[in-house]
């Protein structure tokens, strides 16, 4: 960690109140940027400007285009921004694909999907403004493979990650990186969504075992171990990387 990191910048990041968006928010103040955090949750943004020095809220829904456009007017005041982290997302139903609901299919792709589109929208043309940036978007490791336990949410991060490298391509002569991070299973309020999902103690058990096999590791990642890796890819320290999907997921796709 570096406190001088990212000084001097802007920084936007979605999803902000809570998981890896509020862990990532946290050190990108820590390393000296300004940060705009983004989220619905009002408690949870509240909690977050408070561990964030210099921090500005904006509350809204990402899937939103209303929302979007507070955000990037917001943005725009607060100088030039080169720094966006799109980690909102949701885990969605576990129930099997011949099983689920057409409106907890829509809703997966609205958050996952139309979201982090929506925020790239509203908030690329400032990043081009200032001459250049880097973005991270979050995908998952069920996202690179197929997932027998969450398989539209495995399709939404499919997505992100194609959505990813052709932003990369696109953006590259403009001095914009995109990349994503890949997170494996992580101790977040989101993880905790899909267990308590199981139908049943029992069946919960047999979840998380089954979902703390998959990492070599042996162990469900923390949050911080992926904001340490959503630093990496913003910073100079990666100004040759773009177009990637990175793992961070305790061997789980070695």
């Amino acid at each position: 960690m570096s406190p001088d990191r990212f000084a001097g910048r802007v920084a936007v990041v979605t999803g902000a109140a809570s998981g890896l968006g509020r862990a990532t928010a946290e050190g990108l103040a820590r390393e000296g940027a300004r940060v705009l955090l983004f989220d619905r949750d009002a408690a949870g943004l509240k909690a977050a400007m408070a561990a964030c020095p210099g921090a500005v809220a904006v509350q809204g829904d990402v899937t939103s285009a209303a929302d979007q456009a507070r955000l990037a007017e917001e943005a725009g005041r607060l100088g030039p921004v080169t720094l966006l982290a799109t980690s909102a997302g949701t885990v969605g139903s576990t129930a099997p694909l011949t099983e689920l609901a057409e409106e907890d299919w829509d809703r997966l792709f609205d958050v996952n999907v139309k979201g982090t589109w929506l925020t790239l929208r509203a908030i690329l043309p400032l990043m081009r403004g200032a001459g250049g940036g880097a973005v991270v978007t979050f995908a998952s490791a069920a996202g690179l493979t197929g997932s027998p336990a969450l398989p539209a949410y495995s399709a939404s991060k499919a997505a992100v990650v194609m959505m990813t490298r052709s932003l990369a391509r696109v953006h590259a002569p403009e001095g914009i990186r995109v990349n994503c991070v890949c997170p494996g299973s992580i101790e977040t309020p989101m993880l905790e969504a899909t267990f308590a999902d199981a139908p049943g103690p029992e069946a919960r058990a047999r979840r998380e075992a089954e979902f703390r096999a998959r990492h070599p590791l042996g162990r469900f990642g923390r949050a911080e171990e992926v904001a340490a890796s959503v630093l990496f890819l913003l910073s100079d320290d990666a100004a040759f990387t773009t177009g990637i999907a990175l793992p961070v997921d305790g061997g789980r796709l070695a």
